[in-house]
């Protein structure tokens, strides 16, 4: 079949985006890799999928679907272009649109001047919620990785993320840890690993390995989760620019409780028709 599509990034974090509503479809993991392959498909870090809403009280329901196939629950810079996507595809002409996700509802708000707002929710911290193996709430965590022990803050934005303190974004060991930490036996859902550099109260630098995805040119929820992280550990005060590898983040956060606001740009590439 011939399948339209819209190749689309937030800070280099790019997507295949579907229409599941004029055109209802039901992929497969090996179609999943194959579009998302850099090589034989389109190429990207993760698929994302617009189909109608499942309740009254939403406008979309948003299926994310990482590199390998799996599906995922959350994705920060997939949001900020779905409300893009479905503005140029005349799905909607709401500017702020419900968006039905697997693990909540967001809000994304396309602001006049071209960036996207999105309401990522209120982040969770217990340990059952990300999940994490371990019987007592608290901010920083031990993890044993490759014969070091990490200090972890363990937050969930829908979906879980593991971040650290590092010296230097640029020298730290992504490509090593990055994988450990994923897979890590005490995260029985695998977890995105973010590194952390403290610039200063309001600015951090960010890498993160993302689960399913390896490590991407930025990712949302792990800017949200940094953030909130850091603010937690007395290290940041909100609001925080992020800088990522592909662009800056603004995420803002009011403290427990209360959800986690994420500004940035969302940009259409090209738009095209693979056979599937």
């Amino acid at each position: 079949m011939k399948l339209k599509f819209s190749k689309m990034h937030g800070l280099g974090n790019d997507f295949v985006v579907l229409d599941g509503v004029r055109q209802p479809l039901a992929l497969k993991p090996e179609q999943v890799r194959y579009l998302a392959d850099r090589h034989f498909g389109v190429g990207c870090d993760q698929l994302l999928l617009v189909e109608k809403p499942g309740r009254d009280d939403v406008d979309f329901r948003y299926r994310i679907f990482n590199a390998d196939g799996g599906e995922v629950e959350q994705c920060g810079n997939g949001a900020r272009c779905f409300v893009r996507f479905v503005h140029e595809q005349g799905l909607t002409d709401k500017r702020e649109i419900r968006v039905e996700t697997m693990k909540g509802v967001i809000s994304p708000r396309l602001e006049g001047d071209g960036n996207v707002t999105v309401d990522m929710g209120i982040p969770r911290f217990l340990p059952a919620e990300i999940p994490f193996l371990h019987d007592d709430d608290t901010i920083v965590y031990n993890l044993d990785v490759a014969d070091e022990t990490l200090e972890i803050s363990v937050v969930s934005m829908g979906n879980p993320h593991a971040v650290q303190v590092v010296g230097s974004v640029d020298t730290a060991a992504v490509g090593e840890h990055g994988p450990l930490i994923e897979s890590h036996p005490r995260f029985p859902q695998r977890v995105n690993a973010g590194f952390m550099q403290i610039v200063d109260k309001h600015a951090i630098k960010l890498r993160v390995y993302e689960r399913g995805a390896g490590e991407t040119l930025a990712c949302g929820t792990g800017a949200c989760a940094a953030a909130v992280a850091g603010i937690r550990r007395g290290l940041l005060e909100s609001p925080v620019r992020v800088t990522t590898r592909g662009g800056d983040l603004n995420i803002a956060w009011g403290g427990e409780g209360r959800p986690v606001l994420m500004t940035g740009p969302a940009v259409t590439v090209f738009s095209g028709e693979i056979e599937l």
